[in-house]
């Protein structure tokens, strides 16, 4: 059964870092474009960040360009969020994506995009 699990979200003061893990089970993770996605009561889910099957390609919104960092590691079955200089304005449930086989830049941030979804967890910047 595929699944999504991400975890490594919590309280931070403004200006810190977190680093978020999307771990998955069920499935070949290199087959599969990783989205990261936020969402804030009220409002619709973000795309903030998306990552190629091989690692290569990567796309983030302007709002984290230079303070976030996608990555994978595909033997370990898991994604990662390293999130640098945290706002406030960053505070949400942060939830990881995936879709099977072709990535696109244009779409990755598109969260009709992706077939499968974690649970999400909660970060909150705040001092």
């Amino acid at each position: 059964q595929l699944q999504i699990t991400e975890s490594g979200g919590g309280l931070v003061q403004p200006g810190g870092s977190l680093t978020l893990s999307c771990i998955v089970s069920g499935f070949a993770l290199e087959h599969y474009v990783i989205g990261w996605f936020r969402q804030v009561p009220g409002t619709g889910r973000e795309g903030i960040s998306c990552i190629s099957q091989n690692g290569q390609m990567t796309n983030y919104v302007k709002s984290v360009e230079g303070r976030f960092t996608i990555s994978r590691d595909n033997l370990r079955h898991r994604a990662y969020l390293q999130m640098n200089n945290l706002e406030p304005e960053d505070t949400a449930v942060y939830y990881c994506a995936a879709r099977a086989f072709d990535y696109s830049a244009h779409s990755c941030l598109a969260s009709d995009w992706y077939a499968y979804w974690g649970r999400g967890t909660r970060v909150t910047v705040s001092s």
